[in-house]
């Protein structure tokens, strides 16, 4: 009956060892003694309401990020309509979203409409009219399937965009999400500078290239489909001012083809600027749009504000291009790091702010710790009076329990959230209550007649399948949890589902091993205290 038992010992203390190695780390100036040096880095990361640091709600304007992939698919369209020889007026966006195209040759209608449906299916044909001077005007739309597609798209770049520049900050375990109505949730605990954060999170750095109508007067009537907006210039004694500049409304290129962006100091001026590398594509449209626009000014336009707008003096291949503007070094650098982590597809606003301070996250594990204490304190009491020697033992995998469920945190490196605490409270439960429906069966098996070794190997192999059936229950529950849950339920889920784990793993095992151990120094008929 006690074969084995050798080897369960010896893989049950390399367990505690491993997992008393990976938990040390989180004590408090353990890493600062020479056992510290040794141990891995394996430190329990403190969620937002115990770390303190801020929570930040954002929204995300799906319906400019549509709008501009409508303006740059009214690009590619004329590009094509070229290659095949069609003769096709510059698109324009139209609110709805919609796009009026111009095709010159009424004759022409058959090959156009077999472009749009070979190249541009995520378009359809509104409308058509046929207009004087052998003109047709086409009115085009997005499919409601390919609408959809977009506006997701657009909130999982945002996500993987914002996580991008948040890890240039190194900030442990940030939690970031989407959630309903086009919002996006960032908890970033710890947060030492947190005002700078927030600034590179929600600067948009929604980069814009467009055509500067210098026919137009700024202090006059604006036409349609132009835009006012300042640049900033040098005035006669060297101060920045503000100037006037009337653009078309429709970029002719966006950041989404940026891979690469630098801080880099020009040589004429010793200015800072930012300088821009684009991928092949993007390199293709840049060379296209500088061909098609020579002599005329391209202003760079940064979350609606131009920086600078040069004279295209020829095209431009090889895709690079720069930022100018009145930068310190600290500007430059910022814009650089949310250019090259990548530019937002759509300009995103705070909507809500909240800071944690450090001290109620201390009160929060203050009050956490306290809490764990007293239900551990009061299981542990009353398992070793009611069950006497065999409460002891459960006493004694209780802790093992808690400190496997911390080495399980440290390992995965998850976060521990308040409500994590309290799951961790409520696997305590759990683990005792494995035990005692094991130590409830070993007694009916003792009332019975059976020897107490028989009746410890009975009630535990005819308890265990109901333990496994019940904590496989709450497991899946634990696991949807995780999946649909928020912030603080995700933290209450992977305690939960650690905290089982670990207590089937004590409760089964461990206990099962000191009931041998227990067994095998007495005699088979003594009796046992359970």
């Amino acid at each position: 009956m006690y074969r084995n038992l050798r080897w369960r010992l010896l893989l049950t203390l390399a367990v505690m060892i491993v997992a008393f190695a990976l938990v040390l780390p989180s004590v408090p100036g353990i890493k600062n003694t020479s056992l510290g040096k040794i141990l891995p880095d394996t430190a329990i990361n403190l969620g937002l309401d115990l770390k303190g640091g801020i929570h930040l709600t954002l929204g995300v304007d799906v319906d400019k990020a549509i709008d501009n992939n409508m303006a740059s698919l009214g690009q590619d369209i004329k590009a094509s309509a070229r290659e095949e020889n069609l003769a096709l007026l510059k698109p324009t966006v139209l609110p709805g979203p919609r796009l009026e195209a111009v095709l010159v040759g009424a004759d022409k209608q058959e090959a156009f409409e077999k472009l749009l449906q070979k190249q541009f299916t995520a378009l359809k044909v509104d409308a058509k009219e046929v207009q004087a001077e052998d003109k047709v005007k086409y009115l085009l739309s997005m499919t409601p399937d390919y609408k959809k597609y977009l506006s997701k798209l657009t909130l999982d770049q945002a996500v993987k965009t914002i996580r991008n520049r948040i890890d240039q900050f190194g900030v442990a375990e940030p939690d970031i999400r989407r959630q309903e109505g086009n919002r996006i949730q960032v908890q970033l605990p710890g947060l030492h500078d947190p005002e700078r954060a927030i600034s590179v999170i929600g600067k948009t750095a929604h980069l814009e290239f467009k055509i500067v109508d210098d026919t137009a007067d700024p202090a006059g009537l604006i036409g349609p489909g132009r835009e006012l907006s300042v640049i900033k210039s040098r005035g006669p004694k060297g101060q920045t001012v503000d100037q006037p500049i009337v653009l078309k409304k429709d970029a002719v290129m966006t950041g989404e083809y940026i891979t690469d962006a630098r801080a880099t100091i020009e040589q004429n001026n010793n200015q800072f600027s930012v300088s821009l590398t684009f991928n092949a594509r993007g390199a293709k449209v840049f060379e296209r749009v500088t061909e098609e626009n020579i002599k005329k000014r391209l202003a760079i336009v940064l979350d609606g504000k131009c920086y600078s707008a040069p004279v295209i003096q020829d095209k431009i291949p090889g895709g690079k291009a720069s930022i100018t503007g009145s930068f310190t070094q600290e500007e430059a650098r910022d814009l650089a790091i949310v250019l090259r982590a990548g530019a937002l597809p759509a300009p995103v606003n705070v909507l809500e702010q909240r800071t944690v301070g450090p001290t109620l996250g201390q009160e929060s594990i203050d009050a956490g710790m306290m809490s764990t204490g007293f239900a551990a304190i009061a299981i542990i009491v009353f398992m070793a009076v009611y069950y006497r020697t065999a409460g002891v033992f459960a006493d004694i995998v209780l802790i093992l329990n808690i400190v496997l469920t911390l080495a399980g945190l440290a390992a995965f490196g998850a976060t521990l959230t308040l409500p994590g605490i309290a799951g961790i409270i409520l696997t305590i439960a759990m683990a005792v209550d494995a035990n005692v429906l094991i130590y409830e069966r070993i007694r009916e098996e003792l009332r019975h007649g059976l020897k107490p070794a028989d009746a410890v190997h009975k009630g535990y192999d005819r308890a265990t399948l109901t333990i496994l059936d019940s904590n496989t229950t709450n497991v899946l529950v634990a696991i949807i949890l995780y999946q649909f849950g928020t912030g603080p339920i995700r933290g209450f889920a992977v305690t939960l589902v650690l905290g089982i784990v670990m207590s089937m793993f004590t409760a089964i095992f461990v206990s099962r091993i000191m009931f041998d151990l227990y067994l095998s120094k007495r005699p088979a008929d003594a009796s046992v205290s359970i």
